[in-house]
């Protein structure tokens, strides 16, 4: 058995198949991905890795496995898919994952491929175990896969207890022990234990305040679309592919844009955190459905119709939509009376987050500091944005004076 000091759960004890996966390549290569990619530009505590977390998220299955009286293999099979869980990321984690779907047709998740005839797969075989099972629980396949892939899953408990640690964000704080503890089975689905539906509803209640805070905070939402943008165009050279990229860390990739004409002045930006500006960052109500629901080929000529306007290179110029506003954790279900519902359905907090979502959904539009102007003048006529001709990032400006005269921080949070 090996035991390692956490910062988040103290000591976690490791062993059986999970102890022998923990030296192998594919998860010791997690040390180097970093858990929230570029958000560390903006908090500059949050250096956490892939690999710490999946390591809580192995601590957290081991402990709900043995509140649900679950043994032998079938837990074998659970907490070695807890561990490998993340073992699929690309580097600097979700940041650059919807491109290399593009490529590969591959999410983090669809894992097979690096578990069948691989040194894990030796692993998890000498242990019995078969490879393509534990890739199906990673997917979140099955009764037990809702353990580690679902929507009370301990993987979710995991991160964002870890991310507020890191970042230093209190909204994250959960109560992770209760819930590994509640967790019980109805009909083969995974669900809270009468009379936890607050308990339910403080997971949501996370999500929701760790949104707009960390997760897509406006410094971290420009360097991740730089970082993608600037990965695109790495791909876009003959000598890098999106297979290659999927198995690189965060440094390998850096070092592949630093060494190629095509992207070096991103990643001299990236290391100096010169980082792009918003010219606009319009609502969603006024952001036309043809544009929320535009596709990768669209929003590139968007982007190049803006840059002609404004007079500036296509390169300086970067649309950011981001997918409809949802939540998925809503339907996590809780027994009520011995009825299992949907906590969607029986919460009138999710209505009130919703709608918050809803409100919090920005696009933007980036670009270089000096070009801001023209830029967001552009865009607005190009997207056709009902903002009444005002540019947002003047609103911004004016919103930040009025700030600024209180001693408060616009940005919300983060440098």
């Amino acid at each position: 058995m090996t035991t390692i000091k956490d910062s988040v759960h103290d000591h976690i004890s490791v062993d059986g198949v999970a102890e022998d996966l923990l030296d192998t390549g594919p998860v010791q290569r997690l040390r180097r991905v970093a858990q929230l990619g570029t958000v560390k530009l903006v908090y500059p505590s949050a250096n956490h890795t892939r690999f710490e977390h999946s390591l809580g998220v192995y601590h957290l299955a081991d402990r709900a496995l043995d509140s649900l009286g679950v043994e032998g293999v079938e837990a074998e099979r659970v907490r070695a898919a807890a561990l490998l869980h993340d073992i699929g990321h690309a580097p600097f984690s979700h940041n650059v994952e919807e491109l290399i779907h593009r490529h590969t047709g591959l999410y983090h998740d669809d894992v097979t491929d690096l578990l069948v005839d691989t040194e894990v797969g030796e692993v998890l075989l000498d242990h019995d175990l078969d490879p393509e099972r534990i890739a199906g629980l990673i997917a979140g396949k099955g009764q037990y896969g809702q353990l580690v892939s679902g929507e009370l899953d301990v993987d979710r408990m995991d991160y964002l207890v870890r991310d507020a640690h890191h970042t230093g964000v209190p909204y994250g704080t959960i109560d992770h022990e209760r819930l590994v503890r509640e967790l019980t089975f109805a009909d083969g689905d995974l669900v809270l234990d009468e009379g936890n539906v607050q308990t339910a509803e403080s997971l949501l209640m996370a999500r929701a305040l760790m949104t707009p805070t960390v997760y897509a905070h406006p410094v971290a939402r420009i360097s991740k679309a730089m970082l993608r943008r600037a990965t695109e165009r790495l791909l876009a050279t003959p000598d890098i592919s999106a297979e290659r990229v999927r198995r690189m860390d965060d440094h390998d990739l850096i070092a592949a844009l630093r060494m190629t004409p095509e992207t070096e002045t991103f990643a001299d930006r990236y290391d100096r955190r010169d980082l792009f500006k918003r010219a606009v960052w319009a609502e969603y109500d006024d952001t036309p459905e043809s544009l929320r629901e535009a596709d990768h080929e669209a929003i590139r000529e968007l982007e190049a119709d803006i840059a002609a306007r404004a007079e500036v290179s296509p390169a300086d110029v970067v649309l950011d939509v981001p997918a409809e506003p949802s939540m998925t954790e809503s339907t996590s279900e809780v027994l009520v009376g011995a009825e299992v519902r949907r906590l969607g359905d029986h919460s009138p907090l999710v209505t009130a987050l919703r709608t918050a979502r809803k409100q919090q959904w920005r696009m933007g539009v980036y670009t270089v500091a000096d070009a801001t102007d023209r830029v967001g003048t552009a865009a607005v006529d190009v997207l056709g944005l009902d903002i009444d001709g005002t540019l947002v990032s003047d609103v911004r400006q004016r919103v930040h004076a009025t700030l600024d005269e209180f001693g408060a921080d616009p940005a919300g949070a983060g440098e």
